[in-house]
């Protein structure tokens, strides 16, 4: 059965992205070739002990890749998996990416398993801020090409804004993976795209959909560990699965 036949025929459609997704748009891939893991000291970044004791180390590394995230648009994924919730053929998306572009595309059941930098909270009095006011307080000084390497975007009680993106050391988001977990549980069918599978636990969404009797459907351009286990043999093109996604659900 191919993907359009068994997405027509479900009850419980699911998708699960990751960074492949992402890319199509322009975004660069953290673990990529030339991404921000491949950098001398990267894994500081990201690190929530490192933030504690100099959240300017985050600040400087991030302050282009996450902050810049507003400048990007959606890709064809992202409008494609918003046409099937239209449609009625879609329940959820499932994402490890963090740069909110479901949300962007219109997508309203969005569980973003690796946390999201929608909103920030002060490490010391736990005041929230949306990443519009973070963004802003960036432009206000200097903007994201001429700022400060010192600047940390503050709190009026002095704590530094943290973006709610898991850090190394931090437990994954609660709500948001006791969602995914549900999602994959009951999804007759899971089309993975853009994800090698083997980021964890993350990359074990799609087990659980097996588990229960479901298809899974692999979109992306490098093999998989699941590959085997899928309900077709893995498609490489994700523009090419978009666009026929979209001619479909339009």
């Amino acid at each position: 059965m191919d993907i359009l036949s068994a997405v027509k025929s479900a009850k419980r459609v699911v998708a699960m992205t990751g960074a492949g997704v992402s890319t199509m748009c322009g975004i660069p891939d953290f673990r990529g070739p030339k991404g921000l893991y491949r950098e001398p000291g990267a894994e500081r970044i990201f690190d929530i002990d490192w933030f504690e004791r100099d959240p300017r180390v985050y600040y400087r590394g991030c302050r282009e890749l996450v902050y810049g995230l507003s400048d990007f648009k959606p890709g064809p994924v992202h409008l494609a998996l918003k046409a099937m919730e239209d449609a009625g053929r879609l329940d959820g998306i499932i994402t490890q990416n963090i740069d909110m572009l479901h949300q962007k595309a219109g997508s309203s059941n969005v569980w973003e398993v690796h946390g999201s930098p929608i909103v920030h909270h002060c490490r010391r009095c736990g005041d929230a801020k949306t990443f519009d006011e973070i963004r802003a307080m960036i432009d206000a000084n200097g903007g994201l090409s001429h700022l400060g390497e010192d600047y940390v975007p503050r709190c009026k009680c002095g704590g530094a804004y943290k973006p709610d993106i898991t850090f190394f050391g931090e437990a994954l988001p609660e709500t948001a993976f006791a969602a995914a977990h549900e999602l994959a549980s009951t999804a007759d069918v899971m089309i993975v795209l853009g994800t090698s599978l083997t980021v964890y636990p993350a990359a074990g969404l799609p087990q659980l959909t097996l588990r229960r009797g479901g298809k899974v459907f692999i979109v992306n351009g490098q093999p998989t560990p699941l590959d085997g286990y899928a309900a077709a043999p893995r498609i490489a093109d994700l523009a090419e699965w978009a666009a026929t996604m979209l001619d479909s659900f339009k």
